[in-house]
């Protein structure tokens, strides 16, 4: 009864607050046409949002260890459903995912697939049985379940490390996108952005944890999913005259798709390929040539900033010369690597564009084979690594039961399902705008976004549309475009008024925001309960293990925006690193250490340290970003995908050595039996 009151209290608190910021968003959009600057409108989204989350985590503080590390073991099936997805639905979701699609077509579906998934198997395999344990964290199970004669400290301080390693990686991605979003929309620098948004993060984990982490988590959904269906379904009446765009972005792929054709045979497009073909030649010639070319390139630049200082150019051009002398790779290893990459980049923009239907569609059948096992092991990769992320899986411990629990997953489905069935819809809507509305557009009549865009980041462009043939008309293989950005962009492109812009930002600074919470919570409570309560002081007050939560929370986020602020890779492939990780070293231990009684201490060790370092072999030795090489691939796997290596060795690691020690002890084997009970 105690648990329906509160049921029904929050259903009013939510529909007053959704009813609110709907009228919020109508005020906007009258401030607007009655003049009010763009600016001001930017402003309001972005610190009014921030306000509501920051009043949610100021009014549920607390100092309590159940209400702090589990919300108090009481959050609703369908509010847990809510809060799940918002943690779920990070800046990858949100932001990267259909600029994936727009960029990639068919193949970009392996992670809605993935990702949907891999919460079948958290359904199946693990939710329910976590709960029925009953504990606070993914270590502190797996440390209960794999202990041995010498207690279980080994298996908790490798899960331990293995927890802050993925959702540290994870993390760095979504403050990434608060950084993107913040300075896209109040206009300071991408650094300054990141630790803007630091603070609206640590209000809400800071102080009321898990408890204040749920209820921001809740109202951050409803402004996601608002914030994505207001424009898709704007630009699905604009191109289909339905405003339905689930269904209605189906009619539009057989006119992109005739347009792509008509790409690949226009004479202007191929000519624009034929001169990327050319560079990437020119790249190929240096590489060819090392170190010699390396040594000469060096000496040209460094010539070419003498004349110009020696001359009478201007500072600007004397900048440029120098900026280019500081870029220049650093030894004949590295300019290998980039001029690679930079080959890469222009073999790929000399390619006619292929159907976005087309599975696997590439120019021969190798290549074709080639892209469907990539495809595969991504999907193997994500669906195994969403059903081992630590911050997911301490969700399924706040719910009141077992049964909770598992209908807590259901609607943890049902409201991602709401955005992932959207998703595509944008991104080909979007790619149907801009070829039908910039491609074969005058140079000179570039759209203002355009424009704005390419000046947010001068070292990196998200969006670069050059006149590679001089003809003064833009070709389709002219326009380079930034996935991160197609979400954050379609207001614009779309021609929405400004209002609709500061709701999708508000929408990715709430997707961001919710993820990032989750995962320094996750973070800070690993290392505050597993290591310093169960090791280091047993007997800690909770007062004393709840301060040294906080404290190591801030000092997490902290490193983290400072590795974020450097920009050490795109979001997708941050966020898919951090997956094969969680899929390589604890998906084999969660999964066994339920159904296999036979899984002992020594299997587990075995099996996280084997999947762990295999994973993060391949992506050492395969990725350039960690100065590794392609070339070095296995069955031309991506390294995004090391997890489809990782996880059977790391299975085979935990059942070989398994069988080969003592079995479990009786107490281990009664655990067992008690969490796999129905309830």
């Amino acid at each position: 009864m105690v648990q329906k009151s509160f049921t029904r209290r929050l259903t009013i608190y939510y529909f007053w607050y959704t009813v609110l910021f709907i009228i919020f968003l109508i005020s906007l959009a009258v401030l607007e046409k009655e003049g009010v600057p763009r600016v001001w409108i930017g402003y309001l989204f972005m610190f009014a949002t921030i306000i509501i989350y920051a009043g949610i985590g100021v009014m549920s503080r607390t100092s309590d260890i159940s209400e702090y590390y589990v919300a108090g073991r009481r959050v609703p099936a369908v509010f847990n459903g809510m809060a799940t997805a918002a943690d779920w639905m990070s800046a990858a979701s949100f932001l990267s995912l259909a600029g994936g699609i727009y960029l990639s077509g068919f193949d970009g579906l392996a992670y809605i697939i993935g990702w949907t998934g891999g919460f079948c198997l958290v359904a199946l395999l693990i939710a329910p049985y976590l709960r029925k344990f009953g504990q606070y964290s993914i270590p502190d199970f797996l440390g209960t379940r794999y202990a041995g004669r010498h207690g279980s400290n080994a298996v908790r301080v490798l899960a331990v490390i293995a927890t802050v390693i993925i959702s540290f990686t994870y993390v760095v991605a979504q403050i990434y996108g608060v950084g993107l979003i913040t300075s896209r929309f109040t206009g300071v620098d991408f650094s300054v952005g990141i630790f803007l948004g630091l603070a609206s993060i640590l209000v809400c984990s800071f102080l009321g944890g898990m408890r204040a982490v749920t209820w921001t988590q809740v109202a951050q959904y409803i402004i996601i999913i608002v914030a994505y269906m207001i424009p898709v379904t704007w630009l699905s009446i604009k191109h289909t005259h339905m405003p339905i765009p689930q269904l209605a972005y189906g009619s539009t792929l057989p006119a992109l798709n005739a347009k792509e054709k008509i790409f690949a045979n226009d004479p202007r497009e191929q000519q624009v390929r034929a001169i990327f073909e050319q560079r990437a030649d020119a790249y190929l010639d240096k590489i060819q040539h090392l170190p010699d070319s390396w040594e000469e390139g060096r000496l040209e630049v460094q010539r070419k900033l003498e004349d110009l200082k020696s001359g009478n150019a201007s500072l600007i051009e004397i900048k440029t010369a120098g900026r280019e002398l500081a870029n220049y790779p650093k030894s004949p290893q590295e300019a290998e690597s980039r001029w690679t990459e930079a080959r890469n980049a222009n073999l790929a923009r000399s390619e006619a564009p292929v159907s976005n239907f087309q599975p696997y569609a590439a120019k021969n059948k190798e290549d074709s084979d080639i892209k469907r096992n990539n495809f595969m092991a991504l999907v193997f990769c994500l669906m195994m690594g969403t059903a081992a992320l630590p911050h997911i899986l301490i969700r399924y411990y706040t719910p009141p039961s077992v049964r909770e629990s598992r209908e807590s997953v259901f609607w943890s489905l049902f409201f991602i399902m709401l955005l992932y069935v959207t998703i595509p819809a944008l991104a080909i809507l979007v790619k149907y705008d801009i070829y039908t509305s910039l491609v074969g557009t005058d140079f000179s009549k570039l759209p203002s976004w355009v424009t704005y865009w390419s000046s947010v980041d001068k070292i990196n462009p998200l969006v670069n549309i050059t006149d590679i043939n001089h003809d003064g008309i833009v070709q389709l293989a002219e326009i380079a475009l930034d996935g991160d950005i197609v979400v954050l962009a379609t207001p614009e492109i779309a021609g929405l008024p400004y209002v609709i812009s500061g709701l999708i930002a508000a929408g990715g600074l709430a997707a961001a925001l919710s993820t990032a919470d989750g995962l320094l919570l996750t973070i800070s409570n690993s290392l505050s309960h597993d290591i310093y309560y169960k090791i280091v002081d047993p007997q800690a007050s909770t007062q004393k293990r709840v301060t040294i939560s906080k404290l190591l929370l801030l000092v997490v986020a902290l490193v983290a925006a400072y590795v974020a602020s450097l920009k050490p890779a795109d979001i997708l492939s941050l966020v898919g690193a951090a997956f094969s990780l969680a899929a390589s070293a604890l998906f084999p231990a969660l999964v066994m250490g339920v159904f296999w009684k036979r899984a002992n201490q020594q299997g587990a060790i075995a099996g996280i340290v084997t999947g762990f370092v295999v994973c993060v072999y391949y992506m050492l030795h395969t990725h350039p970003l960690f100065g590794g090489n392609i070339s070095n691939q296995w069955f031309h796997i991506a390294a995004i995908s090391a997890g489809v290596f990782g996880v059977p060795a790391g299975m085979l690691a935990l059942i070989g050595v398994s069988l080969l020690t003592p079995a479990t002890d009786r107490h281990t084997l009664d655990l067992v039996d008690y969490i796999r009970e129905p309830d």
